[in-house]
């Protein structure tokens, strides 16, 4: 039996969960097909993307309104796509502002199943989506254990299938080796800066984590800083070099298969002393290579304000809320300062062995030991067929 599938993803930490779902179904699945729009990833997996997906990569009230009549556009154009493909399931990935209006429009004019991967922050802010999603979703995949009963107590069908960082595989002491000779770094120590995949994101974090690093540097010139950089913001990073410290090495994916780049990441993330990161899934993968972090952001000025009003938590890193703990910090909005991150980071290579146990929490909460995440969303997703 054949299966149709259109499926959406709007920015990287979506196309790697589409990209693992696209696998556990090809692996459950004799013949499938696909439409729909996603990355390099997805596209490995058997996806020939609508359009590039990076058009998609935009995140803040603020930063969304330029784009807006564009992004419109392509939320049209994608829900047209879905109903000339009649395919047997929808399922969309994250970006909900984009991908629940599709599912919206697509659920409208038919009844093709919808299914929603990463269940919205209603435990974060507007705790009202969930009702409103309930009307033309008919499944949340969920990628943290405490998501299902914010679905359940809505009405939908809700599935916790782990989170695909505990399914990567693990760096060796060879491979840490391996890139440290690569990159040129010796037995230094090094931290990893880490300012967001988006390009909205890095142009907002680099002139503030640069200087951070340099004053962080100062008081540990023993340092150096490795940047892996996602490959659509590579060049809006090289833009930005000249506010960073000298030590500097920039890790470009471009042109390399991705699981090469993505097993160079993980070994420069499982080498590294410390990160500075952006708020974001990222600080899973730091956990999973049991790195210590420091987590900032900043936001346009409207979206700060809106989303600090409407915020229902006291933290925004995943590794805090998994863990029920709070010792990963964070410099958020007027906090996202050089001179705060650059003592957070000092703190923080003095406290690792409380961040050290909440990471180890946060692995085994998300599933680390079980079934794949990817394998375990397919059955969810076939299931519910």
């Amino acid at each position: 039996m054949s299966l149709r599938v259109f499926i959406v993803a709007g920015e990287p930490s979506g196309d790697r969960l589409g990209g693992a779902l696209m696998q556990g179904l090809n692996t459950l699945q004799p013949d499938v097909t696909y439409q729909g729009v996603g990355g390099v990833l997805m596209q490995a997996a058997g996806l020939t993307s609508q359009f590039p997906m990076d058009e998609l990569s935009v995140m803040g009230i603020a930063e969304v309104l330029p784009k807006y009549r564009h992004l419109k556009r392509r939320i049209s154009e994608v829900a047209d796509a879905v109903i000339a493909m009649q395919p047997d399931v929808l399922i969309t990935i994250d970006s909900p502002d984009f991908c629940l209006r599709v599912a919206k429009l697509v659920k409208d004019r038919s009844d093709i199943r919808t299914v929603h991967y990463v269940a919205p922050t209603v435990w974060a802010w507007r705790p009202k989506r969930a009702q409103k999603m309930a009307r033309f979703i008919d499944q949340v995949l969920a990628i943290l254990p405490f998501e299902p009963p914010y679905m359940h107590k809505a009405g939908i069908q809700c599935d916790f299938v782990g989170h695909p960082v505990v399914a990567e595989s693990v760096s060796t002491d060879a491979d840490v080796e391996g890139i440290r000779a690569e990159l040129g770094l010796g037995e230094d120590p090094y931290i990893v800066a880490l300012p967001g995949s988006r390009k909205s994101e890095v142009s907002r974090l680099a002139p503030v984590f640069g200087p951070a690093l340099r004053d962080f540097i100062k008081t540990h010139p023993e340092f150096r800083v490795v940047l892996p950089a996602a490959g659509p913001v590579v060049e809006t990073v090289k833009q930005q070099l000249d506010l960073w410290p000298e030590q500097i090495v920039v890790l470009d994916p471009r042109g390399i298969d991705p699981d090469v780049a993505a097993a160079r990441k993980r070994a420069v993330f499982k080498g590294a002393e410390i990160a500075l990161a952006a708020s974001g899934t990222v600080s899973l993968e730091l956990a999973a290579s049991k790195t210590p972090m420091v987590i900032a952001y900043t936001f346009n000025w409207l979206t700060w304000q809106m989303m600090k009003r409407m915020a229902l938590i006291d933290t925004v890193t995943l590794v805090n809320l998994v863990s029920d703990t709070r010792v990963v910090s964070e410099f958020l909005g007027p906090d996202c300062t050089p001179t705060a991150i650059s003592a957070g980071l000092t703190a923080a290579l003095q406290e690792r062995e409380s961040q050290d146990l909440a990471m180890e929490l946060t692995m085994e909460r998300l599933g680390q030991g079980g079934e794949a995440p990817g394998l375990r969303a397919a059955r969810a997703v076939l299931a519910g067929l």
